[in-house]
This record gives structure tokens, sequence and C-alpha cells, in this order.
């Protein structure tokens, strides 16, 4: 370019050299080329100004799908590497699920015998639960019955202790009777006790017979008769006399008298009559004679063998509404 405007600006200084009209239309022809070399410079120069812009629009756009490609390149290099771990990934699931359709089919197996061995244990404890049902209701009908029967029992056993209650007191007022008919006769000679449930009147040989005899003195006559008096009150208590003796064996036996079995029972038997004589019911009293078989002291000395020697008459109140009672008890028990 700076060439080419040396070239016009010598045309210019030739043109003016030239003489007349010549010269100045040479002058406007190189002015008019000068101008439309001017116009062609300013075209070249837009021109090249375009074609730099676009080239470097180009080289950027080059530059870009450079990159692209090497983003494609990397991405088609990741995306190979994706692939391969899909198809590794994909050929372990796979390899996995025939494991897992062979496992699940054996599980599926090892469960139904697992269901079919659990539906055996349910229906086997459905019985178990309708035979305990069943032994639950008959165990509460069984304790219905237990509570009703306990109830009764209960009942019976209350009116036992009443029962009982009024025969310790039935006693204890027959010995607090006997004792006071009895009372000018306390000592040695005579004892009232209770025992057993018993009252027992303890008379000693001394007071009732003479030795071997078996009849009563006035003395002893007079204690029988007061507790004939006392008896006679109390209509629901049964007598029984024991007689007993020694271990002295007879040396004159009789015809009457053998041994000392007979003298306890002869004994026995006088002071029943006695007691009957006095106004006791005979339906009442039973005579008996123990001989020497129930000592209550060793017959080792006179005055053991003394306390050995003795009567004793044993009051025993009735007890038929104490055996009603037990009986009721008894059959109710079976």
């Amino acid at each position: 370019m700076k060439k080419f405007s040396s070239l016009a600006i010598w045309a210019l200084v030739a043109a003016s050299a030239l003489p007349g009209c010549v010269a100045s239309k040479k002058y406007d022809d190189l002015k008019a080329r000068q101008a439309s070399t001017e116009q062609a410079r300013a075209d070249i120069e837009r021109q090249q100004r375009q074609a730099v812009t676009e080239l470097k629009k180009t080289t950027d756009e080059l530059a870009q799908m450079r990159l692209q490609n090497r983003r494609l390149i990397d991405d088609s290099t990741e995306t190979g590497r994706n692939l391969r771990r899909t198809r590794q990934l994909n050929t372990q699931l796979t390899d996995s699920y025939d494991k897992l359709l062979k496992n699940s089919d054996r599980t599926i197996a090892d469960k139904n015998a697992d269901y079919n061995k659990i539906a055996k244990d349910l229906a086997r404890r459905e019985a178990e639960l309708g035979e305990l049902d069943t032994n639950l209701k008959k165990s509460r009908a069984d304790i219905d019955k237990l509570t009703a029967d306990l109830t009764a029992r209960e009942a019976r056993l209350a009116e036992l202790q009443k029962a009982l209650a009024q025969k310790d007191k039935a006693v204890n007022d027959l010995r607090a009777s006997v004792s006071n008919a009895l009372r000018g006769f306390k000592g040695t000679d005579l004892e009232v006790k209770m025992k057993d449930g018993k009252v027992y009147v303890s008379l000693s040989e001394q007071l009732l017979f003479k030795t071997g005899s078996t009849k009563v003195d006035p003395k002893g006559q007079e204690a029988l008769k007061q507790l004939a008096a006392a008896l006679q009150n109390q209509p629901d208590v049964n007598v029984v006399v024991e007689g007993h003796t020694d271990n002295v064996a007879f040396t004159r036996p009789t015809a009457a008298m053998q041994d000392n079995w007979d003298l306890s029972v002869l004994r026995a038997t006088e002071i029943a009559r006695l007691l009957t004589t006095g106004g006791v019911q005979p339906q009442r009293v039973t005579a008996s004679g123990r001989s020497q078989y129930v000592p209550v002291a060793a017959n080792d000395t006179p005055a053991n063998k003394a306390l050995n020697r003795r009567t004793e008459i044993i009051l025993t109140p009735k007890l038929d509404e104490l055996f009603k009672i037990l009986d009721t008890n008894s059959s109710s028990g079976q």
C-alpha cells in the first residue's frame, strides 16, 4: 500500500509538469484513478479486515471444534470404559441372577418344606389348644364344683366346730357339776379330772371297798349317791364304770371269784348297780373290769399298788349331734 501511494504522488508531479489541458485531463484521470485506487484500497482493507475477522472466527471455531473433538475423544474413551465396565457388570449380574435363580428354586423348595412343617405344627398346636380349652372348661367346672364342695365343707366345719364347742362346754359343765357334787370327798381317795374330752372320777379302793371285797363301804355309798344325784340332771351323759386292781394274785380263789379279772368286774358291777339305784338310767351305764392291766403306777411299792386299786367312773356326753355331722361329712366325701 505504501508503494502504491508513492506512484500516485509521482504521477501527480509529472502531471503538473505537463503543459495545457493535456496536463489537466491527465490530472483528472490520475485523480479519478487515485480515487478508484483509494476506493479499491478501502475495499481491500475492508475485505482484509473482514477476512481477518472471519479467519479469527474460523480459528476460534476450529479451536472449539478441536476442543469438542478432544472432549468427544475423551467421552468416547470414557464411554468405552463405561461400556466395558457395564458389559462386565452385566456379565456379573447375569451370573448372579443365574445363581440367585438356582438358589431361589432351592430356597422356595426349602420354604415350602418349612411351610408344610409349620402348617403341621400349627394344626397340632390348634388341636392341643382345643384340647387345652376343653380341659380348661372341665377344670373350671371342677373348680366350681370344688368351690361349692368347699363352701359346703366350710359350713359343715363351722357346724362341727360349733358342736365341738358345745361338747367341750358340756364336758366342762359336767366336770364342774360332778366336782361340786363330790366336793365333800375330795382328797387322795377321790379325784375328778378331764382327759380326752371325758370326765374321769377316780375312786380309791380305800373309799369304796375293803381288801378283796366287792361290797361298797357306807362312805363310798354316800359318794356314789351324791354322784348319781348329779348325773340325774345330766341325761345326755353316758357312764362307764371301770374296775382296776394291782398285780397281787389271789391266794385263795373262790367259786365266785377266781382272779383279779373277776374282782375288777364284780366291783364295777356293784358300783353300776348303786348308781342306777341312785337314779341313773341303767341304759346309760356300762360296767367293765380291766383287772391289773391298766395301772397308773408301777406295782413296786405298797403306795403305788394302792393307787392301782381303784375304780374309774368315766362320764362322756352323748355326741349324737357331733356323730351326725361327722357322718354327713363322711357321706359327702364319698
